[in-house]
């Protein structure tokens, strides 16, 4: 299979409403969106970067620099058997997983439609239905966040993250699990904590949470030993983890319990697949996170999300939970039991709308 061209494009979505975290508030997503050609088949992929170097230090437009620059030039006339070789091809640049992953997927994505084969199926996924969670960002009081806790729930969510930072953490929690006694909760600190911290943390033990996702810095894997050991609580990592070697150490030396997997940071689906047969020998489950997506990087999330080891609800939701209006047709539901059924189609499943997209775009580059 040649790879033959790429169309690259920066869109803007606003968010239906804004998503703020301990380390940054989002309104609006600026999204790079990958068109590749690859044997006359065009695959399509995302750059989960985010506008500003807080959860990484990745950006839309470094992506965009790192992309044009040294990337496809990697690329451009190569022939593959597989997208899984596209990871060898680009290892010459040093990390920028957000930016490889964005290329690989749309590679995976066209393979699969050559093959006339679901995503999923030729990743080896094994379920058509996935349990889903939603993660609800930090609200102004508790009373709003008790509202957006019952709306979800009503959906069919599963699970229900809740993010932290200090200050409005163990409250918060306890509020929540006071009026839902039985539901799947968990929490997400996106390295607002350390060490010190160690008492206030221990505190969230007597909520029975699912997990604490990714408490202390986010390249800490020292010390997220140190206090796995001191709590009940599952610690479950997030940006710690970047690469295959990363995922051994936090398994070997006990760093967690559980290990949230994200396309865009471990640089693709060749990754996601090596990095969750690590984590299923280790019998460490998975499931996936989410990056305030669109439509196309929901669909890549969906896929990888029926491998055998993503045994957990994951932050795939629904479409109309973000956008007054996604970019694919049909857009991603829900259904009342909190399951995303797999689709059927070729690659990813969804079908990129061009007229929506056309109408978002604000920089557009062809490569032939």
């Amino acid at each position: 299979m040649q790879i033959r061209q790429l169309t690259l494009r920066e869109i803007h979505l606003k968010l239906l409403h804004p998503f703020e975290t301990s380390m940054d508030r989002v309104t609006e997503r600026r999204i790079l969106l990958a068109e590749l050609d690859l044997d006359g088949m065009i695959g399509w992929g995302e750059c989960t970067a985010g506008e500003d170097p807080f959860y990484s230090p990745e950006t839309t437009d470094t992506c965009w620099h790192i992309l044009t620059t040294y990337l496809w030039p990697m690329l451009r006339g190569k022939s593959i058997a597989s997208a899984a070789e596209i990871w060898d091809l680009l290892a010459r640049v040093r990390g920028h997983n957000m930016a490889k992953a964005a290329l690989e997927a749309a590679a995976w994505d066209a393979e699969a439609k050559l093959k006339n084969l679901p995503l999923w199926k030729l990743l080896g996924g094994t379920r058509e239905e996935i349990p889903c969670g939603v993660s609800i960002g930090i609200k102004d009081t508790l009373e709003e966040l008790a509202a957006t806790v019952k709306k979800e729930l009503d959906a069919g969510y599963q699970r229900i993250k809740l993010k932290i930072k200090p200050g409005k953490d163990v409250a918060v929690v306890h509020h929540i699990r006071n009026l839902h006694p039985r539901i799947k909760l968990s929490v997400d600190a996106n390295s607002a904590y350390t060490l010190d911290d160690l008492q206030l943390l221990q505190q969230l033990d007597a909520f029975y949470l699912m997990m604490i996702e990714q408490p202390l810095g986010w390249d800490d894997l020292y010390n997220h030993v140190q206090l796995q050991k001191q709590l009940q609580t599952p610690i479950c990592l997030d940006e710690c983890i970047h690469t295959y070697e990363q995922a051994e150490a936090a398994a070997s030396l006990g760093a967690c319990k559980i290990i949230n997997v994200k396309l865009g940071r471990v640089g693709g689906h060749l990754q996601v697949k090596r990095i969750h047969d690590l984590c299923q020998k280790y019998s460490i489950p998975n499931w996936c996170g989410g990056m305030l997506e669109s439509g196309v990087g929901r669909a890549h999330n969906i896929a990888l999300s029926t491998l055998s080891n993503f045994s957990l609800p994951g932050d795939v939701s629904a479409s109309a939970r973000y956008w007054h209006e996604d970019i694919i047709s049909p857009e991603v539901t829900v259904t009342p039991q909190g399951t995303i059924k797999v689709p059927h189609a070729p690659g990813i499943g969804f079908q990129p709308r061009p007229d929506r997209i056309d109408s978002l775009t604000v920089r557009k580059l062809h490569f032939a």
